[in-house]
């Protein structure tokens, strides 16, 4: 197996079909650990696993979706780990962060992440109210979108994922402007992680907040992708699948609309349906 192209790992592969075997070569989505690390304080904040590819952005909309970064200048510099104890090289796993002199970072909000390895988890109301600490405010703005707009979507999705369109085994989130015009999409083999690379790209370029912005991902919608699109202020989401039951409260609390099983001329609106224009 060798990773050839960035997001793509070429592999062996037998296939049966109709009690035939056959041996041909095909292409996965790479799927490898990332690391988050602070230089100062020097701590790891975060190591998820990611398709190769934007990963500054990734680090980047991670850090600003959990309220340890507000603003660009609150980034200094982002680079690859150097492996100065070996050869010198980078290690592409390893992303370090450098905040701005003088920034003390707010490390609470990463604390409820540790709580998914405890036998019961997190309820609902907690992970609610763990966004309300962050002093997240509800979206509020005036956005107002046609069905058309929103059967548009799915289509523009499915077209501009490159690298799903080889492998067949990645996720995407897309962000359109009200008329559903595609401005931007990211890859990854986690919806989450597909988030943070979009959010990561607009905090990087300038463009938060997203408050005249729609959003859709691949796949459902959670809590993660609720909370990473509440802190860009996004006010439409869209998925292709059905969203959580905690997806659907945080939506309704924090003014979201949340639209899922978006396919052909269809959709369900679970939250803020007043921002839909129906003639």
């Amino acid at each position: 197996m060798t990773t050839n192209k960035i997001g793509q790992t070429k592999s062996h592969v037998w296939v049966v079909e109709n009690g035939e075997p056959r041996s041909r070569s095909d292409r996965l989505t790479t799927e490898e650990p990332l690391e988050i690390r602070l230089t100062s304080p020097q701590q790891t904040v975060a190591v998820t696993m990611r398709t190769p590819g934007a990963d500054f952005e990734l680090a980047a909309g991670f850090l600003y979706s959990e309220g340890v970064v507000s603003s660009r200048e609150d980034i200094q510099r982002i680079s690859y780990c150097v492996d100065s104890q070996v050869d010198g090289s980078q290690r592409y796993n390893i992303v370090n962060v450098t905040l701005k002199e003088g920034l003390i970072p707010d490390l609470k909000p990463l604390e409820r992440h540790f709580f998914t390895t405890s036998a019961c988890g997190v309820c609902g109301k907690a992970s609610i109210e763990a966004l309300k600490i962050m002093e997240l405010p509800s979206v509020n703005t005036d956005i107002k979108v046609t069905p058309e707009v929103i059967y548009s979507l799915p289509e523009q999705l499915r077209s501009a994922q490159g690298i799903f369109q080889s492998t067949g085994g990645l996720h995407a989130a897309a962000l359109f402007d009200s008329k559903g015009t595609l401005l931007k999409l990211r890859e990854d083999v986690g919806r989450h992680n597909a988030v943070d690379k979009l959010v990561g790209s607009a905090f990087m370029s300038g463009e938060l907040p997203l408050s005249d912005r729609i959003v859709m991902v691949s796949g459902r919608s959670s809590f993660e992708i609720l909370q990473k699109c509440i802190a860009a202020a996004v006010p439409i989401i869209c998925a292709v699948s059905a969203p959580s039951s905690l997806a659907v409260s945080t939506a309704k609390e924090f003014g979201v609309t949340l639209i899922g099983f978006l396919r052909g001329q269809r959709f369900n609106v679970y939250s803020g349906w007043e921002r839909l224009l129906i003639q």
